[in-house]
């Protein structure tokens, strides 16, 4: 067999056992095969070993995300092996290993792949063989399951120890297909490719079965009256009036993103009366509690509880998670060990309403809610067959706090300028609206694109990112209804909002005595009015989240300047001009900062010229429509144009950190109108 057709062979089993989640969790677990390559040095074949790189998913895998090494140079280390205590030093040598140029850096578990003698191994999570694994009595369990086909390895610690361990048990017991990791997961092996991916299903289907043969109905006891999950559309309201003040104590030491889950799932385990004492057990796999923390903070109180009574309980269990945390730290951490990293949850679990789940960004957040369901998913197998039991509490911090995952860490590109905010963009579906969005996007914050036309919306979020970066929201700025649920649905999607801004906005240029009212009246109600609901509706949030925050107005040159054919327009960017300054003074107390920009002649591009604006001012001023760019850029200092990136550079400007004591600002955007200059 070639390399090629090796590689090709990995790559697609890989994929297909991540693409099912009864399989592992997601960047869960690893794969690889041997074979053999011609050495360029030598021209002599060498053995090989092609194994999932570090970091990454086995759904999504590619070639370039294996490590390839030489065998030989990789078996050999057990010959300089120095001993468990000092196994963390064969990560370094695995480097020496490796064969030519590129690849992703090779794993702990590389050395049970290279050291266990069979030309495929799978080491996956599945929640069926860690909810044996994590049974008080799951040796004897994995006996009744499996007989001699699969056999129990004692828990310890991933690294070049547990290699050796299961290499052994596997040349002890021939008939044997795999091992369950005491704690951990399951590796399986085959001669090839398809004889691995067989039998790592026949384990993981083979527990599954005995669990729903041999489990109880109810492995978390009774439904516990009051705790009953909420009806779905009271849940959610729920979710969302907790949410920011959730995420801000969640934020305490990092500001974090957040995810929700409501699933039957987490509502079940929520309702029931071991979810305390199973909940203080925390989780077991090195997966789920690297992402989740040893333990979740559980509200003790009934679903039907008041959203008061609630954050101020919160508010208590915050407190004395932070203390117990800190405790834990310290019970455990060595001279040696890495600073505390933050005493927050990720983790918080509140009955009848869901799971909110945290991290450095929204994607983590997800997967740290997608985990602790997996622990779900193992504790109820576990407690219907057994009795649940993880690995101890100063096993978990030598993980946690292990100097390989603090390397791993370190290596971590440094965040953009916005990673962690939430941005709300109004009018946000075209022009200057769907340039600011996209900026914020690629300044790392997540964004909520939210505008009149909800398909629309939604196209221009898409093109931004997936869900985890982008969704699309509708929002007329008008109804004070519509803008409530368009901040619900920003705050359920990513756990709050810290930087809103204002720029849904139309015009119609009309003389005075052409103007009716009802002109009047609809772009005070879209600029003046919808201004005022959107950030009134921002400042509630933010000031919940007690993170502080930006509102940025999109006015304009016309607030200041006075032109003809133009007073409801410019009647109503005058109006939300005084806004940021009346709201800068207002907010400031809650570390919330408003400031407006005030571009001009931002023809290319906008919503506003295209429906009929562009038209009307290229007639007041005598020039063809088409242009009307190149007159606006003439009569300016600068001679140029004004694009609508260039309004989305102001917005990231006074956002993004570097002005963080300014507050009350207008920014002209105009490419210098003496007429309009601040005095």
């Amino acid at each position: 067999m070639t390399d090629n057709t090796t590689v090709a062979q990995l790559v697609a089993r890989s994929n297909r056992l991540g693409a099912d989640p009864r399989n592992t969790n997601y960047a869960g677990g690893n794969t690889s095969a041997k074979g053999g390559d011609t050495d360029p040095v030598t021209g002599q074949r060498v053995d090989l070993l092609w194994v999932k790189g570090s970091g990454g998913d086995l759904g999504t895998l590619s070639p370039a995300g294996l490590a390839v090494l030489r065998l030989d140079r990789l078996r050999a280390l057990a010959d300089t092996y120095p001993g468990v205590d000092r196994e963390d030093e064969m990560v370094a040598a695995f480097d020496y290993c490796l064969h030519g140029r590129g690849g992703a850096a090779p794993s702990i578990d590389t050395a049970m792949h290279g050291l266990v003698d069979a030309p495929h191994v799978d080491h996956l999570h599945p929640d069926s063989g860690i909810a044996l694994a994590t049974a008080a009595d799951g040796e004897e369990l994995t006996g009744r399951c499996f007989g001699d086909r699969v056999v129990w390895v004692d828990w310890r610690r991933p690294g070049f120890q547990l290699g050796l361990d299961i290499a052994a048990v596997k040349d002890a017991n021939p008939r044997a297909i795999g091992c369950v990791l005491g704690g951990h997961g399951i590796t399986a092996w085959g001669e090839t490719s398809e004889e691995c991916e067989a039998n790592s299903l026949e384990i993981i289907r083979t527990a599954e079965a005995f669990l729903v043969e041999h489990g109880v109905a109810e492995p978390f006891g009774a439904v516990v009256p009051g705790r009953e999950p909420l009806p779905e559309a009271e849940r959610r309201a729920r979710a969302a009036a907790l949410f920011p003040v959730v995420r801000g104590l969640a934020s305490t030491d990092h500001p974090q993103v957040g995810h929700y889950t409501g699933s039957d799932a987490v509502l079940d385990f929520l309702a029931r009366e071991k979810l305390a004492p199973l909940a203080e057990l925390g989780t077991s796999c090195p997966d789920h509690f690297l992402r989740t923390k040893v333990k979740p903070l559980v509200v003790d109180l009934p679903g039907a509880a008041t959203v008061e009574e609630v954050t101020a309980r919160l508010k208590e269990l915050h407190a004395a998670y932070r203390e117990d945390y800190r405790a834990y730290y310290e019970r455990h951490a060595t001279p040696d060990s890495p600073p505390l990293r933050g005493a927050d949850p990720a983790i918080v679990l509140v009955p009848g309403v869901g799971m909110f789940s945290f991290g450095r960004d929204k994607q983590t957040a997800r997967v740290a809610g997608e985990f602790y369901v997996n622990a779900i998913n193992v504790m109820r197998g576990a407690e219907s067959v057994s009795t649940y039991r993880p690995i101890p509490e100063s096993e978990k911090f030598r993980i946690e706090y292990w100097a390989l995952e603090e390397a791993k860490l370190r290596r971590m590109p440094k965040p953009k300028p916005l990673a962690t905010r939430v941005a709300l963009v109004t009018g946000a579906a075209s022009g200057i609206g769907k340039a600011i969005a996209e900026r914020l996007a690629a300044e790392g914050a997540c964004v909520v694109v939210a505008d009149l036309d909800a398909a629309k919306a939604a196209s221009v979020a898409a093109g931004i990112g997936s869900a985890d970066v982008a969704i699309g929201v509708a929002a007329d700025v008008s109804d004070e209804a519509a803008v409530e649920r368009a901040f619900a649905e920003a705050v359920l999607a990513f756990g709050g909002v810290d930087l809103v801004v204002n720029n849904a906005g139309l015009s119609i240029s009309k003389p005075l005595l052409e103007t009716t009212a009802r002109d009047w009246d609809l772009q005070h109600d879209v600029m003046a009015k919808g201004s005022f609901l959107v950030s009134r509706a921002a400042a509630r949030v933010m000031v919940e989240q007690g993170m502080g925050g930006d509102i940025v107005y999109i006015s304009s040159k016309n607030s200041v300047f006075a032109g003809p054919n133009n007073i409801a327009y410019s009647a109503v960017k005058a109006d939300q001009a005084h806004q940021v300054r009346l709201l800068a003074a207002e907010l400031g107390a809650h570390g919330i900062r408003v400031n407006g920009v005030n571009p001009d002649g931002v023809v290319r591009g906008s919503g506003i010229f295209a429906g009929g604006w562009g038209a009307q001012r290229a007639a007041v001023y005598g020039v063809k429509e088409e242009e009307l760019g190149a007159y606006y850029a003439k009569r300016t200092l600068l001679g140029r144009e004004v694009l609508p990136e260039h309004v989305a550079a102001a917005v990231f400007a006074l956002a993004g950190g570097d002005l963080s004591q300014t507050t009350g600002l207008h920014v002209p955007v105009d490419s210098g109108v003496a007429a309009a200059f601040l005095r």
